[in-house]
């Protein structure tokens, strides 16, 4: 048996910090509390309903994850949370329209003490959307300042012993890593500056891992993908992990693929759409913005396939996503997938998908396992880049020089292996050997 890390109790109440409480947040604070009242289960949570396999298949060993490690208990957890329109939590759960009110209408009390803090938001960045919660300041780095007064008193008025801090805000517009991105001091210099390379959820980032809290980027765009919030984070002791939250076509995309190429079938062309009519959905309907979902969707492919191992198979795939806003569709997104497919001799085949799925509620639980993860992380005593999370999000943080995993079930055995280590357990390679020899 390996050595166990020293795991600190999950003592106390979490607090869990969400920007942007829009249809994903409330959706995730409106479960919560539905669950901690008994009116539902934690479907889609692995942290809730997961187990792991320890040992041997013969010794049955598979206790839930919960029982295996010290996570924060859901009536421990206390929500927060910014945005730049003034509802509170209630009010932005109806006019989000995922759950319905029958529903909503039992936890109204809480969902309406829970009142947004004002924004850190431009709109050079989220071109589509403007509101009046809105923080100013002088530069940037007073805008970061406001946001950790507002962590702690947030953690004081709460009296919370832990905090946890998720981007959740609209997708911004596509944002490479520039010179103010390389260092710390390059950073705190451009927060002085003013920086047009430092987004709102970079000041977020900022604010939360220069607090030591636990973050992640739920979103496409650039948060704290960049050498100066590592830097930040090794110093602070602050897990991150992101980005862009995998719920919908790109989970699917993860599920297939693995399959297809395990069974060396080759790929000709793999079309997406989407339909939705949600405020991201607005949103992605401007092409800056679009540009930083399409680079998120369109990597996994290319990252499972391995075109340079397999040319004959996966060479040349011509790979089109379309993102259409509709309306009428609300948050109930839906999915074509048309993938071409060859197999032996080069015979032509085809797969159709269609995915109606609900947005946000495939987006809650994964909310919910990130935070009470990376919480786990931070009593574990890791620090930086998560990669043990790759599991949820479409476009995994990982170390500058090696590619990211994407195979959706390689990513499983990833973070149910990091579950063992943590608790000196021997780590399952599925090699067998040990029933036989």
């Amino acid at each position: 048996m390996n050595t166990a890390l020293p795991l600190a109790p999950a003592d106390g109440k979490l607090g869990i910090l969400l920007v942007g409480l829009g249809a994903v947040s409330t959706t995730t604070i409106a479960g919560v509390m539905a669950i901690r009242k008994g009116l539902a289960k934690p479907i889609g949570s692995l942290a809730e309903m997961g187990t792991v396999r320890l040992g041997k298949r013969s010794d049955n060993r598979s206790p839930s994850i919960r029982e295996f490690v010290p996570l924060a208990e859901l009536d421990d957890i206390v929500f927060g949370g910014w945005d730049i329109f003034e509802d509170n939590c209630y009010e932005a759960a109806k006019h989000a329209g995922v759950l319905d009110e029958k529903l909503l209408d039992q936890i109204k009390d809480e969902l309406s003490g829970i009142k947004p803090m004002s924004a850190v938001f431009d709109r050079h960045y989220v071109k589509r959307l403007d509101g009046p919660n809105v923080k100013k300041g002088k530069n940037k780095k007073d805008l970061a300042d406001q946001l950790i007064a507002d962590i702690r008193k947030f953690k004081a008025d709460n009296n919370c012993s832990r905090l946890v801090l998720i981007w959740a805000g609209s997708t911004e517009i596509f944002l490479t890593p520039s010179a103010c991105h390389a260092s710390l001091a390059t950073f705190e210099k451009g927060l002085e500056d003013n920086d047009p390379a430092i987004s709102p959820s970079q000041i977020y980032a900022y604010a939360a891992i220069k607090e030591g809290l636990p973050y992640a980027n739920a979103a496409p765009n650039l948060s704290a993908e960049v050498p100066a919030l590592s830097e930040l984070a090794l110093q602070t002791g602050s897990p991150y992990c992101g980005s862009d939250m995998k719920t919908g076509q790109t989970l699917i995309k993860t599920i297939i693929a693995p399959g297809l190429k395990a069974r060396l079938i080759g790929v000709a062309g793999w079309y997406s759409t989407n339909i939705l009519g949600n405020r991201d959905g607005e949103v992605l309907d401007d092409p800056e913005s679009f540009k930083s979902k399409e680079e998120s969707k369109k990597g996994a492919l290319d990252y499972i396939f391995q075109p340079h191992l397999y040319p004959d198979l996966y060479k040349d795939i011509s790979h089109v996503v379309r993102i259409n806003y509709y309306p009428p569709r609300g948050d109930n997104k839906e999915g074509w997938d048309n993938i071409d497919i060859f197999g032996w001799l080069g015979y032509p085949m085809q797969l159709k998908i269609n995915f109606l799925c609900r947005d946000s509620i495939l987006a809650a639980p994964i909310v919910l396992d990130v935070a009470l993860f990376l919480d786990l992380s931070k009593r574990a005593g890791l620090k930086g880049i998560q990669e043990w999370l790759s599991f949820y999000f479409k476009s995994p943080m990982h170390a500058p020089d090696i590619y990211p995993e994407h195979d959706l079930f390689i990513q499983l055995m990833k973070l149910k292996n990091t579950l063992r280590y943590m608790r000196g357990e021997e780590l399952i390679t599925h090699l067998g050997r040990e029933y036989y020899d």
